[in-house]
């Protein structure tokens, strides 16, 4: 059985932009200050930072846990936004629901939950229409590009 090292949540506030990217700002620091390896550490900030502009695009609000144990880093995200009807066609490259107004902020490109998948050792999105999205994230400590 794993110990967790470190359990910390993550309040995300829905459609400001204005604090969008302080908390995986936060989660950098964090995880820097531990010591965590630059390249492990370049993978959790991606994925942190995609999940918190998600929820911060499309939700009221969210929330992001951390996690770290000594052989992984897992980011737990929620949101109360109005969900995702088709997976499939939400993961793939280049699609996106974002606003031409989220577009003009240089938001939207339809990156943000590929990138997530690609940048996580372990990847779990699931999400229900009208009730909100919960993706989980695992990052190996051990894992190189």
């Amino acid at each position: 059985m794993t110990a967790e090292l470190l359990r910390e949540s993550f309040q995300i506030q829905g459609r400001n932009f204005d604090k969008a990217g302080e908390i995986s700002s936060e989660i950098k620091v964090i995880l820097k200050d531990l010591g965590i390896d630059a390249a492990c550490l370049r993978r959790v900030v991606i994925v942190a930072f995609e999940a918190e502009m998600n929820v911060v695009m499309y939700a009221d609000r969210g929330t992001i846990a951390l996690i770290l144990t000594d052989h992984d880093i897992s980011l737990e995200v929620r949101d109360d936004g109005p969900g995702i009807p088709d997976i499939d066609l939400a993961m793939k490259e280049g699609y996106s629901t974002a606003s031409d107004e989220m577009r003009e902020m240089g938001f939207g490109f339809g990156m943000g939950l590929p990138n997530m998948k690609k940048n996580s050792d372990e990847f779990c999105l699931e999400s229900e229409v009208g009730k909100g999205t919960s993706v989980f994230a695992r990052i190996r400590l051990d894992s190189h590009d």
